[in-house]
Protein backbone atom coordinates (compact mmCIF):
# COMPACT_ATOMS: atom_id res chain seq x y z
CA UNK A 1 0.00 0.00 0.00
CA UNK A 2 1.38 3.15 -0.95
CA UNK A 3 1.50 6.36 1.81
CA UNK A 4 -1.42 8.28 0.58
CA UNK A 5 -3.83 5.01 0.81
CA UNK A 6 -1.92 4.32 4.25
CA UNK A 7 -2.92 7.51 5.15
CA UNK A 8 -6.35 7.68 4.22
CA UNK A 9 -6.99 4.54 5.79
CA UNK A 10 -5.78 5.97 9.26
CA UNK A 11 -8.54 8.89 8.55
CA UNK A 12 -10.79 6.16 7.77
CA UNK A 13 -10.52 4.88 10.81
CA UNK A 14 -10.69 7.73 12.81
CA UNK A 15 -13.60 8.68 11.66
CA UNK A 16 -15.69 5.61 11.71
CA UNK A 17 -13.96 5.57 15.14
CA UNK A 18 -15.71 8.52 16.04
CA UNK A 19 -19.07 7.76 14.22
CA UNK A 20 -19.45 4.64 15.78
CA UNK A 21 -17.97 5.47 19.71
CA UNK A 22 -15.55 2.18 18.38
CA UNK A 23 -12.18 2.75 20.36
CA UNK A 24 -11.02 -0.31 18.73
CA UNK A 25 -10.59 1.63 15.60
CA UNK A 26 -9.37 4.54 17.27
CA UNK A 27 -6.36 2.72 18.51
CA UNK A 28 -5.67 1.70 15.05
CA UNK A 29 -5.69 4.92 14.20
CA UNK A 30 -3.56 6.35 17.17
CA UNK A 31 -0.56 5.87 18.58
CA UNK A 32 -0.74 4.54 22.30
CA UNK A 33 1.53 7.46 23.33
CA UNK A 34 -0.74 10.49 21.32
CA UNK A 35 -2.72 12.89 22.82
CA UNK A 36 -5.53 15.36 21.93
CA UNK A 37 -4.85 19.50 22.36
CA UNK A 38 -6.95 22.40 22.13
CA UNK A 39 -7.03 25.37 24.05
CA UNK A 40 -10.61 26.03 26.72
CA UNK A 41 -11.37 29.56 27.71
CA UNK A 42 -7.55 30.32 26.97
CA UNK A 43 -5.89 27.62 28.84
CA UNK A 44 -4.27 24.53 27.58
CA UNK A 45 -6.14 21.04 27.64
CA UNK A 46 -3.67 17.96 26.78
CA UNK A 47 -5.75 14.55 26.77
CA UNK A 48 -4.07 11.50 26.56
CA UNK A 49 -4.87 9.32 24.37
CA UNK A 50 -6.61 6.16 26.77
CA UNK A 51 -8.68 9.51 28.26
CA UNK A 52 -10.41 10.08 25.37
CA UNK A 53 -11.02 6.54 24.79
CA UNK A 54 -12.44 6.56 28.15
CA UNK A 55 -14.56 9.22 27.65
CA UNK A 56 -15.31 7.72 23.69
CA UNK A 57 -16.59 4.91 25.51
CA UNK A 58 -18.95 6.37 28.35
CA UNK A 59 -20.87 8.74 25.61
CA UNK A 60 -23.91 7.90 23.34
CA UNK A 61 -22.35 6.41 19.72
CA UNK A 62 -23.19 9.24 17.33
CA UNK A 63 -24.26 6.17 14.83
CA UNK A 64 -27.02 4.41 17.14
CA UNK A 65 -28.81 7.64 17.55
CA UNK A 66 -28.79 8.17 14.04
CA UNK A 67 -26.96 11.12 14.02
CA UNK A 68 -25.49 12.18 10.09
CA UNK A 69 -22.03 12.92 9.66
CA UNK A 70 -20.26 16.02 8.25
CA UNK A 71 -16.82 14.34 7.70
CA UNK A 72 -14.51 16.45 5.27
CA UNK A 73 -10.62 16.18 4.75
CA UNK A 74 -9.51 19.52 3.65
CA UNK A 75 -5.96 18.49 2.92
CA UNK A 76 -3.09 15.67 3.13
CA UNK A 77 0.03 17.05 3.14
CA UNK A 78 2.80 14.34 3.03
CA UNK A 79 5.66 16.31 4.36
CA UNK A 80 8.39 13.22 3.49
CA UNK A 81 8.49 9.47 3.59
CA UNK A 82 7.19 9.60 7.40
CA UNK A 83 5.36 12.53 8.30
CA UNK A 84 2.47 13.98 7.47
CA UNK A 85 -0.32 16.05 8.29
CA UNK A 86 -4.29 15.91 7.81
CA UNK A 87 -6.82 19.21 8.08
CA UNK A 88 -10.32 17.80 8.28
CA UNK A 89 -13.72 18.78 9.68
CA UNK A 90 -16.25 16.34 11.73
CA UNK A 91 -18.79 16.44 14.35
CA UNK A 92 -20.78 15.27 17.29
CA UNK A 93 -23.60 17.69 16.96
CA UNK A 94 -23.92 20.35 18.60
CA UNK A 95 -20.17 20.65 18.39
CA UNK A 96 -18.69 20.90 14.55
CA UNK A 97 -14.68 20.11 14.63
CA UNK A 98 -11.48 21.45 12.77
CA UNK A 99 -8.61 19.11 13.47
CA UNK A 100 -5.14 19.17 13.17
CA UNK A 101 -3.65 15.49 12.99
CA UNK A 102 -0.48 14.72 12.89
CA UNK A 103 0.83 11.52 11.60
CA UNK A 104 4.37 9.62 11.86
CA UNK A 105 5.45 6.66 10.03
CA UNK A 106 6.45 4.13 13.05
CA UNK A 107 7.86 0.70 12.34
CA UNK A 108 6.38 1.16 9.09
CA UNK A 109 2.78 2.03 10.13
CA UNK A 110 1.23 5.46 9.63
CA UNK A 111 -0.57 6.30 13.26
CA UNK A 112 -1.85 9.76 14.34
CA UNK A 113 1.04 11.01 16.95
CA UNK A 114 -0.56 14.10 17.63
CA UNK A 115 -4.55 15.64 17.38
CA UNK A 116 -4.72 19.19 18.05
CA UNK A 117 -8.07 20.96 17.33
CA UNK A 118 -11.10 23.41 17.48
CA UNK A 119 -14.45 23.51 18.03
CA UNK A 120 -17.93 25.83 17.81
CA UNK A 121 -21.21 25.08 19.19
CA UNK A 122 -23.96 25.47 16.52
Amino acid sequence: MNDRAAIDAVIKDYLDGLYEGDTNKLGRAFHPTSALTHVNEGKLVIVPRDDWFKAVNSRPKPKDSGMSRHDEVLSVDILDDRTALVKLKCALPPKYFTDLLSLLKIDGRWQIAQKVFTFEVR
